[in-house]
């Protein structure tokens, strides 16, 4: 190997060797890494509730009892029908009009019936005068018997002749008696006071022999026919009250049980229990009401049905203890409807819970346990 060369290779070897001891000397120099930063978790894992996130758990009067549903009809209905053929007349009435119980709302064409009346009393008039006949000769008959002119017989004949007579003109006088009565059921009044609920025919038009004219119904008072399982039937009586929501009305209102029907549904074995409720302005035949008929109050613990969380297997509410939110299952029980700071909700009763803790509204959302809490200061 020639001397240059070997001149080349030993500075290449002294350039690395210098070069790896300057690193070395760089790394004992350098300081020591500082510590990172804290995490931002923790100040992600809080978050801020106003005074209306939070409900405490409150005791109050709850009703226990059963849930009832059913439609509402009328206590009181006729349906009016012609009670003989013929021509309507004078039907003014519409849907929605108010009568009086033995008001007149149309009229069937009596001609027909007029002349039918003029013929049965005319037929009784002749059969009358078959009586006076028969009367007259009976009596000379009887005077012909009493002196010994005619025999015993002749005034038996004159006898069953004034019998057959006066048979004629009774049934004369019965056919004129039913004549005249159809003749009046040509006017047509209202059985009940009510409204008009259904007009089913026109005027003009022939109606035959029971007929429908109009239904009325008196929205006096309301039913409602609930359908209650035989056990829980069994422990329902007259006069027990229930609390309805009914379609269309914002406030509750009360029904009364009326009755109670001796025999059980066939198919379903169910027993019909019928509850009545005042009429109110509102209130119309054919609405939809569902409530609880209550049979016995209790006092419990209780919260509003929409801070109960069923995203678990258990149910269970939002705690907030010691600023923090701790998820406590609970044991829903008796639902009822309370108003406060006039808002109406419906509350349950909850087992697991101690009164006056505080449990986050719907409002608030899911919220994970251990999530720190800071409440919102009051705006002043």
């Amino acid at each position: 190997m020639k001397r240059s060369t070997l001149l080349i290779l030993s500075g290449v070897a002294l350039a690395i060797l210098v070069a790896g001891g300057a690193r070395w000397a760089a790394q004992r120099q350098a300081p020591a890494p500082v510590a990172a930063a804290p995490s931002a978790s923790t100040a992600s894992n809080m978050i801020e509730l106003s005074a209306n996130d939070v409900v405490p758990v409150t005791r109050m009067d709850m009703v226990l009892g059963l849930p009832v549903s059913g439609t509402l009809k009328a206590s009181q209905m006729a349906m009016v029908k012609a009670r003989v053929a013929g021509e309507l007349m004078d039907l003014v009435v519409r849907e929605g009009d108010k009568v009086q119980a033995g008001q007149v709302i149309a009229r069937i064409d009596p001609t027909e019936l007029q002349a039918r009346e003029r013929q049965a009393k005319q037929q009784a008039d002749a059969a009358l005068a078959q009586v006076e006949i028969a009367q007259k000769q009976f009596d000379n008959n009887q005077a012909l018997v009493a002196q010994g002119f005619i025999s015993q017989t002749a005034l038996q004949n004159s006898t069953a002749t004034l019998n057959g007579a006066k048979a004629t003109h009774m049934a004369a006088m019965a056919a004129l008696d039913v004549t005249r009565k159809a003749l009046e059921d040509t006017v047509i009044r209202t059985p009940i006071s009510g409204q008009i609920s259904q007009r089913l025919a026109q005027p003009g038009e022939r109606v035959a022999l029971d007929g429908r004219v109009v239904e009325v119904i008196n929205l006096a008072q309301l039913e409602l026919e609930a359908a209650l399982p035989a056990s829980d039937a069994s422990g329902v009586r007259p006069g027990m009250k229930a609390q309805m929501k009914i379609e269309g009305q914002e406030e509750p209102v009360t029904a009364k049980v009326l009755r109670i029907n001796p025999t059980a549904q066939a198919a379903s074995r169910s027993v019909l229990v019928y509850l009545g409720i005042d009429g109110q302005e509102g209130l119309r035949q054919g609405l939809f009401a569902e409530g609880t008929l209550g049979t016995r109050n209790i006092q419990a613990l209780a919260v509003p049905l929409s801070s109960v969380r069923t995203d678990k297997p258990q149910p269970y509410v939002q705690l907030v203890e010691a600023d923090q939110v701790r998820h406590v299952p609970v044991q829903p029980g008796t639902r009822t409807e309370k108003t406060l700071h006039n808002i109406t909700l419906t509350w349950v009763e909850v087992q697991g819970l101690s009164e006056g803790a505080s449990v986050l509204t719907a409002s608030a959302g899911g919220v994970r346990e251990g999530t720190q809490v800071k409440f919102t200061a009051a705006k002043r």
